[in-house]
């Protein structure tokens, strides 16, 4: 016969309010959740998520919809923030919709089905149409890296305006005049703050925009090195370029080896994220680096927080600045 919450509070002499905070994801003292997990060992102890959902109303799951499951942005943060819900007794659903706005909606319906608690999401839909279905049955959403006008929930950011300011300023600095831009598509969140930190940067300098130099990408690696290309032929005066995604900096990377080009002898380069890569490439790149591990945590933080809490505070927005890790991919050019 399976062992029951009964026989753990039995077997540990805890009552069966702690049995049943530990269960629920609450706040047991460490010696108490140390009993309780030797006697889940012990009586080997399984948990009728079925039954429990229905009498609780709450299935212990939290739905992810990601645009790119091979995004290294999504692909950490979906690691550590899987991790931490674990820790509190929630299983995650990870969906990916391959940047596509009908897969994205499937997505949010399949998890509505299953009757997640909760839905945290890197939206591609910009309308937020995908999720006002889910909205109206009162379980929380969090939104990563893109704000959508009209959803009320919370959301966690990175200041893309002020990363691509410092970027763009950085190369300024280094008496760089002829800056292309690899963006990304037109009406992703992102890739508009990024387009206007970059515009904002050459304002600040008194320089004028050249639209050749600006090429709206598609944060894909084949996008990075069509950029590339393209921004070379356009602008045969270009010293520099800001790549302004991981997979697209990759790309950048690889049109500059194509077209044998010396970085940074004939093109100084500024790419966004992973670390790993700019050490391995020759010369080390430099770039803006997104703090990946605060965002999960924040975001696990948010759900857990609406996931306990009827009464839980306002919607609020929390945005992360970003740091730029120095390589020897910018060449300072002599003043004219």
């Amino acid at each position: 016969m399976a062992a029951t919450m009964k026989d753990l509070a039995n077997r540990t002499g805890l009552g069966l309010a702690t049995i049943s905070s530990y269960f629920n994801g609450g706040n047991v003292r460490e010696k108490n959740r140390k009993k309780i997990e030797e006697a889940i060992e012990e009586l080997h102890y399984e948990v009728n998520e079925v039954a429990r959902g229905l009498k609780t109303n709450a299935t212990k799951t939290v739905g992810v919809v990601i645009p790119e499951l091979n995004n290294v942005f999504c692909a950490e943060i979906i690691s550590e923030m899987e991790d931490i819900l674990r820790s509190h007794g929630y299983a995650t659903i990870i969906c990916d919709c391959r940047t596509d706005k009908n897969l994205e909606k499937e997505a949010v319906e399949f998890l509505t089905r299953k009757r997640v608690d909760g839905i945290i999401n890197m939206p591609v839909d910009v309308t937020g149409a995908h999720l006002k279905a889910f909205l109206k049955t009162g379980r929380p959403i969090v939104l990563i890296d893109r704000r959508i006008q009209g959803i009320s929930c919370d959301c966690v950011l990175v200041d893309n305006h002020a990363a691509a300011g410092k970027a763009v300023s950085l190369l300024l600095e280094n008496g760089h005049k002829n800056i292309g831009i690899i963006g990304g598509p037109r009406d992703i969140f992102t890739a508009q703050e990024r387009m206007e930190g970059y515009i904002k940067a050459h304002e600040e300098a008194g320089i004028p925009v050249r639209e050749s130099l600006i090429y709206h990408g598609d944060y894909t690696i084949q996008g990075g090195v069509r950029g590339l290309e393209e921004l070379v032929s356009r602008n045969p005066d270009m010293t520099a370029v800001f790549v302004t995604n991981y997979e697209m900096t990759m790309g950048a990377v690889i049109g500059i080896n194509e077209l044998g080009i010396r970085i940074p002898e004939q093109l100084s380069l500024i790419g966004f994220d992973n670390l790993p890569f700019a050490r391995a490439c020759s010369p080390k790149l430099t770039i803006v680096s997104q703090p990946t591990q605060q965002i999960a945590r924040e975001a696990a933080r948010r759900i857990l927080l609406r996931l306990g809490n009827d009464e839980a505070p306002d919607v609020f927005t929390e945005k992360f600045q970003t740091e730029i890790f120095m390589g020897k991919s910018i060449k300072k050019l002599e003043s004219r």
